[in-house]
């Protein structure tokens, strides 16, 4: 229902529109069994006064009867409706509840916590914005914990709510509230989860739920709701690539021929240039047409009709694009596949293959690994059972359109159907990667105990006599940033300090690195992820060297920059975000690439038609823009000595 609003009784056109005019906000609950999702949905449904008076009621008989409170108000009643899912206490399928406060219109999806039912998890989580994971205070983080995180991070969703519930069992204890959140940011960084978050409640009795919480006066956050009416989620829909698969061509009379379908992701205005797909024919938007009228301007992810100025040759299944931004064109990639059929993955065996609005017969070629999801390590399989997760080569009859999934989460993402029972197998994720056999990605290979080389001898001068001639403690100090940040100018001033300090210092730069170690490497994601890995066992040796290293990269993927301190060691990673506003760095831009990248000549280029994810924990944050050289390369020494690096 509808938040309590004083327009409903004054002017209820007023208000229609206001609530028209609200941002909607999709999120799912998630966890292991028993964690209290149901409940605390209820709760939040039931506190934000959001269930009509005849529901509680209802409610409340149910809760003697079939409640698990003994004979008190039972919140979990609200989602779990199904009869066995009463009679066991367990959340089985997806349950989907709706409702809107003064600020936002939401979305709700109770996804069940056992491990058969992860396909279900998978389900509700692909069309999220927000996940809300629980964790009872009492057992910590659980194996189906990590199992959802793990998909969390696999589907792209970008905003993470850990709640720690129960916490009215532990007797509110901020330590423990403390201790399962370190615990948990140690397995996370593992993950792409750039949006974290960790909130203490009690989802039974309501604590920090909608209101804050009397017992914990040490937690100075935001409550669950005033998060969820908060938390910014603007900048996650793609509106630099314009795509729009056709799903019927409408030819109601001789004077009208538009294409229908939904936008994917980007904007496009009446006068545009575009090009269909494949046929690679371009035209001009004449007119963007639907029910409530003619529209200047479409966005994603509106459903919309497009009339061209000129008579070209589409229908289902083709894409409309800009002339200078094309997707992907191929007809085998690398993907990520969620299995959730009870007969298991045959490779090789034909299936159908559904991708935006097309269907096309393919198989999957390779089974490169399967994944533990609890500790996260790869193993060889030689097929995929229910619910379990692998990376797959696909094969298909026929090339079709796309764009990686962290991407976009339309053009990227696709579902398997089996031929004969014409059941949903599996759901499948793009990665940002070319499908090549000649390509490989070393950051996936497990390190073998025995490659039959000779073992390297150790060095016989210790860490402790290096730190000793030195006076410092070997450090990798990572600048990251988008292309004319001033990172590397930061770099140099810093490496200029330290020696003239008498430090033992050097530098890297990742595109000095491109002209001899990694001369053949290109700008595609895989090609950067690969140079920044040389460029981190570089900095590995230096360290060892006792030697403090200063790198400079752009680094856009912050999936990957969890995997350079992991490889150099966390205890000598610092992140330095070069955070300069992407207005000052096309100011700066002397060899065009800016310009390039706008017009579609450039592609993967980070911050304009490549994705830069900004360090969710850096150690520093600069602005070149608004500090000088000088004062970020002091700010950088500084923070050295404030973690005894140097002294």
């Amino acid at each position: 229902m509808s938040h309590q609003s004083e327009l409903i009784a004054t002017d209820i056109e007023a208000y229609l529109k206001q609530h028209e005019r609200k941002q909607l906000l999709r999120f799912i609950t998630c966890g292991s069994v028993d964690d209290g999702k149901s409940t605390l949905i209820g709760r939040l449904l039931y506190d934000s006064k959001m269930l009509y008076e005849d529901t509680i009621s209802q409610l409340e008989a149910d809760s003697k009867k079939v409640g698990t409170t003994g004979g008190k108000f039972d919140p979990a009643l609200v989602t779990d409706g199904l009869k066995a899912e009463r009679e066991q206490g367990i959340t089985i399928d997806v349950a989907y509840r709706y409702f809107s406060t003064a600020k936002r219109k939401f979305i709700i999806a109770d996804t069940p916590g056992h491990e058969q039912y992860t396909r279900n998890m998978a389900t509700g989580a692909s069309s999220a914005d927000l996940a809300i994971i629980l964790i009872d205070a009492r057992h910590g983080i659980l194996t189906q914990t990590r199992r959802h995180s793990f998909i969390v991070s696999l589907l792209g969703i970008r905003h993470v709510v850990l709640a720690i519930n129960k916490m009215d069992l532990v007797g509110f204890s901020e330590q423990k509230f403390n201790q399962i959140c370190d615990e948990y940011r140690g397995f996370a960084a593992r993950l792409d989860l750039p949006d974290l978050h960790f909130i203490p409640i009690s989802a039974l009795n309501g604590d920090n739920v909608v209101d804050p919480s009397p017992s914990m006066p040490w937690y100075r956050g935001a409550t669950l709701m005033s998060f969820l009416e908060s938390v910014y989620i603007d900048s996650d829909r793609n509106l630099r690539d314009f795509r729009f698969p056709v799903q019927l061509v409408n030819r109601p009379n001789l004077d009208f021929r538009g294409f229908c379908g939904t936008i994917a992701s980007g904007t496009i205005r009446v006068g545009e240039e575009v090009m269909i797909l494949p046929s690679r024919q371009k035209s001009k938007v004449k007119e963007i047409v639907t029910f409530d009228g003619n529209l200047d301007e479409a966005f994603a992810p509106l459903a919309v009709t497009l009339t061209l100025q000129d008579e070209v040759d589409a229908s289902r299944g083709d894409m409309i694009v800009r002339a200078g931004n094309l997707p992907r064109t191929a007809d085998s990639f690398d993907a990520m596949l969620v299995w959730m059929n009870q007969d298991a993955m045959v490779p090789g065996k034909t299936y159908l293959f559904k991708h935006t609005s097309q269907t096309l017969p393919g198989s999957i070629e390779t089974l490169a690994y399967r994944i533990d999801v609890n500790t996260l390590h790869r193993s060889p399989a030689p097929n995929l059972e229910l619910n379990e997760i692998g990376k797959v080569r696909v094969s298909l009859n026929a090339p079709i359109h796309f764009d990686p999934y962290r991407n976009n989460r339309t053009t990227g993402a696709f579902v398997v159907i089996d031929r004969i029972t014409n059941a949903t197998v599996a759901a499948g994720m793009i990665l940002d990667r070319e499908a090549s056999p000649a390509r490989r990605a070393v950051w996936d290979d497990e390190p073998s105990g025995d490659d039959g080389a000779a073992e390297v001898e150790a060095s016989q001068v210790s860490s402790e006599e290096r730190r000793s001639r030195f006076g410092q403690k070997s450090v990798t100090v990572l600048l990251t940033g988008l292309t004319g940040s001033g990172k590397t100018a930061i770099a140099v001033a810093t490496e200029r300090k330290l020696f003239d300090a008498g430090r033992a210092v050097t530098r890297i730069d990742g595109e000095q690195l491109r002209r001899g170690l990694s001369s053949e490497l290109g700008y595609s994601a895989e090609d950067r992820s690969e140079n920044l890995r040389r460029g981190a066992h570089l900095a590995s040796a230096l360290n060892d060297a006792g030697l403090v290293c200063i790198a400079s990269f752009v680094a856009p993927s912050e999936s990957v920059r969890q995997r350079v301190g992991n490889t150099i060691g966390r205890e000598r990673f610092l992140v330095v975000h070069v955070a300069t506003p992407i207005e000052i760095c096309r100011t700066r831009d002397t060899k065009g690439q800016y310009a390039k990248a706008d017009s579609g000549e450039l592609t993967n280029f980070p911050g304009v038609t490549g994705i830069y994810e900004r360090p969710t924990e850096p150690d520093l944050v600069l602005d070149a823009g608004k500090d000088s050289i000088e004062k970020c390369a002091d700010a950088i020494i500084a923070m050295l000595k404030e973690k005894q690096y140097i002294r």
